[in-house]
């Protein structure tokens, strides 16, 4: 009897240390403003992955410093699983290249969670301007004086690294012209102030749609759902523009393996819930659940091959 007692109140104790160890809330830490393409599929994940898990999810906006600043909070956090950070391939594996000093270290500070969406880069134009396709643009630029202007939202930026393959991929004659941002390189390019600009499908789509731009080609593989008359560069014949400006959620070092498997899990259900899926698919983004493995193997493939384009260019973060 006394031993039936004291196990009971063992396994009492062990249950009520682990009830006690998980987090009541799970803050998701975006490194960007709210309201832009990042923060809105951090936006659209949260409620399911919050049943998902069992607990509140809470979008926590810390923008600025390309990245760093979201990144130092997540990093000095609990290890616990409440804190995760949501950033983009900027942050996660461009940024080590494009600054002398960086105020985080991603294999030191963070685990690897999982992807969580691909974003496709669409090279897009005036509705006015006469090329019909990414060939013909890149064609017209060889054909004028002065190299054609070329927005981008930001120096080391997924666009701005996409001009740069554009041009060593077709001996285009580009000039890369740097914007605080994706809205205003938008903006001016509807007002013909530049005449090209690399952008996610996501953040483009309504443009596209609604007749303000004109799009050239898909940086991609395949042709995208939500622009199925697009053609890719590749069926266009242009080879090596590789962009892909994926979104992925990592943990704070030494979280342990069976928490980041438990919010791996979560986020894969959440990803696969229909109305999740479809509301990122309409908005041009698709969902891409990985391990932890394969987000950090996307990592180093993506900061290497980012780094020898930095090298070979000069680039220097502003």
């Amino acid at each position: 009897m006394f031993n039936r007692i004291l196990l009971g109140a063992c396994l009492g104790v062990v249950f009520a240390s682990s009830a006690a160890a998980q987090p009541k809330s799970t803050r998701i830490v975006v490194s960007f403003t709210s309201g832009g393409p990042v923060d809105a599929v951090a936006r659209t994940i949260s409620e399911q992955l919050g049943k998902e898990l069992g607990r509140t999810v809470i979008i926590d906006n810390k923008p600025g410093a390309n990245g760093a600043i979201g990144a130092a909070d997540v990093a000095k956090s609990p290890a616990d699983g409440s804190t995760l950070w949501f950033t983009s391939v900027g942050a996660a594996a461009i940024n080590a290249s494009l600054y002398e000093k960086l105020t985080y270290d991603m294999q030191r500070d963070f685990a690897p969670v999982s992807v969580v969406v691909n974003n496709v880069e669409v090279l897009v134009a005036q509705k006015s301007d006469p090329a019909q396709d990414a060939a013909e643009f890149v064609a017209a630029t060889k054909k004028r004086a002065e190299p054609t202007p070329m927005a981008s939202s930001g120096t080391g930026s997924i666009p701005h690294l996409a001009i740069e393959q554009l041009a060593d991929g077709t001996g285009a004659k580009l000039m890369h012209v740097p914007y605080k941002g994706a809205a205003p390189a938008i903006t001016d390019m509807m007002s013909g102030q530049v005449k090209g600009f690399f952008g996610d499908v996501t953040g483009l789509l309504g443009h596209l749609q609604g007749g303000r731009l004109k799009a050239l080609g898909v940086a991609s593989s395949r042709r995208h759902p939500s622009l199925p008359e697009v053609k890719t560069l590749e069926e266009q014949g242009i080879k090596g523009v590789d962009t892909n400006n994926w979104y992925a959620l990592y943990a704070p070092a030494k979280t342990p393996p069976e928490v980041i498997e438990a919010i791996n899990k979560a986020l894969r259900n959440t990803l696969a819930a229909p109305a999740v899926r479809d509301k990122l698919l309409k908005a041009g983004t698709e969902p891409a659940p990985s391990t932890p493995q394969e987000l950090a193997a996307l990592q180093r493939r993506d900061a290497d091959k980012w780094a020898k384009l930095i090298r070979a260019k000069n680039i220097k973060a502003d």
